[in-house]
């Protein structure tokens, strides 16, 4: 009868034994207090404390951790935007004491710290200036923080500004900016490419038109040095220039013919085409030659007069 009053002694014994080992993870601090009382920081490993005497008040993670806080706020000219600070921060390991027991939600307090420094700064600054300068924004926050966590066990890490969300209607009206800023640029690059293209096609031109007066102009040698030789070479059988001449201007009109009737889908008409057109046209090239020798006779005996009469 002895032995079975002893089995549950030894029973609670061997619970109490075992309750007396605990193991602390990695990067946690575990704290200890003695009824009620704080006693001990116990780090990573196993530990050991006096059962029912000793109790684990809690656990810290020593592990960098981070807060998202979203604020939303106006702007200097009166934009509301949200604004989402990502606060990175850790427990100091000689601080764990007053980490626990100093503050009880040290998320809220480090949120509150966020909205009032940015609520602070924001409101300073203009929507564009908020994009350029959020990384002033998040220094301001990280000072703000580490000056009044610091006392409380807090190390801020690191503070961003990971998003920046102004309202609906201005990130469309910015867009639609932005839009046509980009189209006015288009624009004035399309235009520099049709002037460009304008002026070389003007100079192109240009360039054609010499090259097709020159053309013309030593086609017309040419042909003038051919009539030259024609007229030399008539002369040579007894064909006085005139009548070279008419031959000449005949054999040219008729070939023109020739040459016209050959195309078929020729829409070209010889004006005047009748068998006079050879000619008339040589008659009128022999008055036209006359007049104007006559008209040089004239001038050059003016001359002579006027120059006798001043001798005199």
């Amino acid at each position: 009868m002895g032995q079975f009053i002893f089995i549950p002694i030894i029973f609670f014994g061997l619970i109490v034994l075992i309750s007396a080992f605990f193991i602390v993870k990695q990067q946690t601090a575990a704290i200890i207090e003695r009824f009620g009382k704080f006693q001990s920081i116990r780090h990573s490993g196993l530990q050991l404390k006096i059962p029912l005497v000793d109790r684990i008040a809690g656990k810290l993670s020593l592990k960098i951790q981070q807060l998202d806080v979203i604020i939303e706020t106006k702007t200097l000219d009166d934009v509301f935007v949200r604004l989402k600070v990502s606060v990175q921060y850790k427990v100091i390991r000689d601080k764990v004491y007053d980490a626990f027991y100093k503050l009880d939600y040290p998320h809220d307090q480090i949120t509150s710290y966020v909205f009032d420094v940015v609520r602070a700064e924001v409101p300073k600054m203009k929507l564009d200036d908020v994009f350029v300068r959020k990384d002033d924004i998040a220094i301001a926050v990280k000072s703000e923080l580490n000056d009044a966590m610091m006392e409380y066990g807090y190390d801020i890490i690191k503070t961003l500004v990971t998003d920046i969300d102004p309202d609906s209607q201005v990130k469309a009206a910015m867009n639609r900016i932005n839009a046509s800023e980009r189209e006015k640029i288009a624009a004035q690059f399309e235009g520099d490419a049709a002037r460009i293209l304008i002026v070389e096609k003007a100079k192109a031109e240009a360039e054609s038109k010499r090259l097709q007066g020159q053309g013309i102009a030593d086609q017309r040698r040419e042909i003038a040095r051919g009539l030259e030789e024609s007229v030399e070479v008539l002369n040579k059988v007894g064909i006085n220039s005139q009548e070279a001449s008419a031959l000449i201007v005949v054999t040219q009109h008729y070939d023109t013919l020739q040459a016209i009737g050959g195309e078929t889908n020729s829409n070209l008409i010889l004006l005047p085409n009748s068998p006079q057109a050879g000619s008339n046209m040589l008659n009128d090239m022999v008055a036209s030659f006359t007049a104007s020798n006559q008209i040089g006779e004239a001038m050059k005996n003016a001359a002579s007069n006027s120059k006798k009469k001043g001798e005199e």
